[in-house]
């Protein structure tokens, strides 16, 4: 994380970095700290939008500005809450001014702020997608352009992205994680002296911050001066064509999409190789490189788990160090010192990437080598090889199948995913932001203005207050319409909400047919990355044996979905009971935890209960009670054969379901169901 955070910062152009890792890894304190490492830049004296003196075509809206007013400031960290507006992302109109002296100035927002610093966005797979579309905007073009209220106008908007994420709260959309040029895991550490020792500096930074950071300062200054020696290096190192072809060779064998790829590990590269104190990209910068640009961008679907193959990598790069350039032609000045430049170049990769940054010129920060003898001196090691060995698989492990009172058991595995259809449900509804059904938020187009708390509507609240001055006679004070409390109007918006799909599967014995489960599997892994795309949940109870379980708690987390769903076993009684009751125990602590999520309650089943007492007549009471929910139902009948006993299509009677009986339970059957229902 460290190295990943200082290539970016000595080259901005790399794109930023994100940041995976549990909870309580110092994601954050780790990114915060960057701020104070990075080189002042200059600006302009009361500029908002902190352009470029330098720049001669940058031009401020806050300008004209004279030379002598040029002032160097530290580059800003500005952070962006998960639950930011529009309005504070882009900026405003100034109300104050608005209202009290009609005037129309336009107050900068975040990015203005971030411009030519770093804008960090913690938990950034949390950020509504509203928000995540104008970052994509912002980082593609580096301008906004802003027409709305009276006000036209454009800035710059070049910054380092940094988000910090924890994986088991969800996936990033793939749009906004290919803008991160570079991507690290982190996990807290295993060895208790390493623990004690972050424990031991907390409680010393908490018991005297002023002495704490004293006692870092001359390693935090040899850092700052090392990354703006790197800077200044930067333009001066040299890729070679052969450096650029065995990038593209890294990037083809790894089948990434897009060539992004390609020109971010060939930028870190040539950051490596300036961190380093090289003059010239070698192997060890190029698989540097590759470590942090490409396990983000690999993923093929979301159940792909990020990382890379290092045994590829090490195959692609190979053991022949890259060729010498060229020699310039004879009517050309050599360059100095060419074969000793060369020389130094060819035994700093010799001595493989472990030693990469050991080869660099001595602004290496003092203490690097008392650090491996001593946990209490050891500094943050922004010299680490990016890959991570010891990185364990964050999918908590799965039980072998327990067998069930038959003593029979089979675990089926899913076949490929596909795209199913979009599944929406009718109505608006006022759920959390997302991609699927139609619903009222603070996101979307907006409809009309209500009195709701939400974004102001200036338009409505300075019409409400002339009408209201207009019925009370009290028309005009001055020229000017007094606002009262009721007159303030809110923007009413229409977007697009998340949904709750919860499937309670039967994976008794009469659904054991391997070929039945591998159906079932694969089509509720399908719909599971469909949600993912449409920020959904999906939760999913099954039940066997003598009862049920939830087998799967709602969440957006593919990775363990995946793995859950993978090893679901099947086989023994059928308790449709028990699997109903467990289904209204699941809605309604949703409902209780956000009323506002409408939930599809799908059972898959071909009704045949046969695990307790009286079985049928249990399960049709159940479902009778789960019926009073009002939870939106579809029952998919799976019995088969010339012998059938209809006992779904009475069980979707009692549920007050539709009732949709399947000749077999396919893949492409179920997500025909599914995604044509309509709730």
């Amino acid at each position: 994380m460290g190295l990943a955070l200082v290539l970016t910062a000595i080259s901005p152009q790399i794109g930023g970095v994100l940041v995976r890792g549990d909870k309580g890894t110092a994601k954050s304190t780790t990114v915060r700290g960057l701020a104070d490492v990075l080189p002042w830049i200059e600006v302009y004296d009361g500029d908002r939008y902190s352009v470029d003196p330098a720049e001669s075509t940058a031009l401020s809206p806050d300008g004209p500005f004279t030379a002598a007013t040029r002032v160097a400031r530290p580059v800003r960290l500005v952070e962006l809450p998960v639950g930011a507006t529009e309005d504070r992302l882009l900026g405003s109109l100034h109300l104050e001014k608005a209202l009290t002296s009609g005037a129309v100035e336009f107050e900068p927002g975040l990015l203005a702020r971030a411009h030519r610093g770093v804008l960090y966005v913690d938990e950034v797979n949390l950020l509504h997608d509203h928000l995540v579309d104008l970052l994509l905007d912002a980082a593609a073009t580096g301008t906004v352009s802003i027409e709305r209220d009276g006000v036209s106008l454009q800035h710059g908007a070049r910054f380092v992205l940094i988000g910090t994420m924890n994986p088991e709260e969800g996936e990033l959309r793939p749009q906004l994680l290919d803008r991160f040029g570079l991507t690290v895991e982190v996990a807290a550490p295993r060895e208790p002296a390493l623990r004690m020792e972050v424990v031991r500096r907390r409680m010393a930074f908490d018991q005297d911050p002023d002495a704490f950071v004293a006692t870092f300062a001359e390693r935090q200054e040899s850092l700052r001066v090392r990354i703006a020696g790197a800077r200044a290096r930067l333009d001066h190192v040299e890729l070679t064509d052969a450096a650029l072809l065995k990038v593209a060779e890294v990037c083809a064998a790894f089948e990434v999409d897009g060539l992004r790829a390609d020109i971010v590990t060939a930028r870190t590269a040539v950051a490596h190789a300036a961190w380093a104190g090289r003059e010239r990209v070698t192997l060890a910068d190029i698989r540097a490189a590759a470590l942090l640009a490409l396990p983000h961008r690999r993923r093929r679907s979301p159940f792909d788990a990020p990382g890379l193959d290092e045994d590829l990598l090490a195959r692609v790069l190979g053991d022949d160090e890259l060729p010498d350039p060229p020699d310039p032609a004879p009517d050309s000045d050599p360059a100095p010192d060419s074969d000793s430049d060369s020389d130094s170049d060819d035994a700093a990769a010799s001595e493989g990437p472990g030693s990469a940054d050991e080869s660099g010129p001595s602004a290496t920060a003092p203490d690097e080598a008392a650090a491996e003898s001593s946990v209490d001196a050891a500094p943050v090691d922004v010299d680490a090889d990016p890959a991570d060995p010891a990185d364990a698989e964050r999918t908590p492990p799965s039980a072998p199948p327990a067998p069930d009172s038959d003593g029979r058991t089979t675990a089926a595995s899913a076949e490929t995913v596909y795209r199913p259809r979009l599944l929406t449900v009718d109505g608006v509804g006022q759920g959390s932001p997302g991609r699927r059904s139609r619903a009222l938020g603070s996101s979307g187009r907006r409809i009309g203005s209500g009195t709701a708390r939400g974004s102001l509507h200036l338009v409505e609240t300075l019409r409400a207050a002339a009408e209201r001055s207009a019925r009370q006679g009290s028309g005009a004070d001055g020229g000017r319409i007094r606002l009262a409390p009721a007159d303030l109007r809110t923007a009413v918006r229409e977007g697009r909400e998340a949904n709750l799909l919860l499937f309670c599967v039967d994976a008794s014995g009469s659904m054991a047919a391997r070929r039945r489960m591998v159906q079932v599997k694969t089509a509720v892994l399908s719909l599971l990355t469909d949600a993912y795309r449409r920020r959904d949940k999906v939760a999913m109870v099954g039940f066997r044996g003598a009862g049920a379980s939830l087998l799967l708690p709602p969440t957006g987390s593919v990775d363990v979905a995946a793995a859950l769903l993978d090893d679901l076993p099947s086989g023994g009684r059928t308790p449709l009971a028990e699997g109903l009751l467990e289904a209204g125990r699941v809605l309604r602590r949703e409902r209780l935890r956000d009323a506002r999520v409408r939930p599809l309650l799908l059972v898959v089943t071909d009704g045949r209960a046969t695990a307790g007492p009286d079985p049928v007549v249990r399960s049709q009471l159940a479902a009778a009670h789960l019926a009073t929910l009002g939870v939106p139902s579809v029952v998919i009948d799976c019995e088969q054969g010339p012998l059938r006993l209809g006992l779904a299509r009475t069980l979707a009677g009692h549920l007050r379901a539709e009732h949709l009986p399947m000749a077999q339970v396919s893949a492409d059957g179920l997500v025909d169901v599914v995604t044509g229902r309509v709730a």
